[in-house]
């Protein structure tokens, strides 16, 4: 949906005008990570930014295999629900969702961070940039699109995210009220413009 979404962007026309557009959002994606770590990263398809920034110590999970057939080759490529993860308890070092928990309904998201929390090991973190995504109320656009310029250690990657708008609210806050319920601790919240990035952690 990424790819769609920058291109209907770019062209504009009817469908474009049924989007509500957000400006384009920079964000700042440095690397916490060891170098032994093994990390989950949740809607690891598409452009696939944490695969490019940690290759083979990435485990890339998403729902749709057309997804992960066009991110870059480095990460491991899982086909998997994030409510139901293949993966045993405490199997990863940390984990990442970039841009992912745009895609999720409101209602399927404890449920992730729940599975999350499960496959990480106690004193790993999972590092969380989405957006903010306000109610629909009286609009009459149907679809919700981020622009996004991604700014790695070593590259920039530009991209576009886009979901129905409908049953897509989020904030950082509502977030970590999840996670919290989730089991999580969390670390840290960071806003700018329309983004934000949260650190969670997984108690000892």
């Amino acid at each position: 949906m990424n790819a769609i979404a920058w291109h209907l962007v770019s062209i504009g026309g009817r469908l474009a005008r049924s989007m509500h557009v957000v400006p384009r959002q920079t964000v700042q994606v440095e690397d916490p990570f060891c170098d032994r770590d093994l990390i989950l990263d949740l809607g690891g398809g598409g452009e696939g930014v944490i695969g490019q920034l940690r290759g083979r110590q990435v485990v890339a999970v998403d729902l749709r295999k057309e997804e992960l057939d066009e991110a870059p080759d480095g990460p491991i490529k899982v086909v998997a629900d994030a409510r139901n993860l293949p993966f045993p308890d405490g199997a990863f070092d940390a984990a990442t969702a970039f841009f992912f928990f745009l895609y999720v309904r409101d209602a399927d998201r404890e449920a992730v961070l729940r599975e999350t929390y499960r496959v990480l090991a106690p004193g790993g973190r999972f590092h969380l940039w989405d957006a903010v995504v306000p109610p629909v109320g009286a609009s009459a656009a149907r679809l919700f699109v981020v622009p996004v310029r991604a700014e790695l250690p070593n590259r920039t990657i530009r991209t576009a995210y886009g979901v129905p708008w409908r049953d897509r609210t989020m904030s950082a806050a509502s977030i970590a009220a999840l996670a919290h319920n989730a089991g999580f601790e969390v670390v840290s919240t960071t806003l700018g413009g329309d983004a934000f990035h949260v650190v969670l952690s997984r108690p000892y």
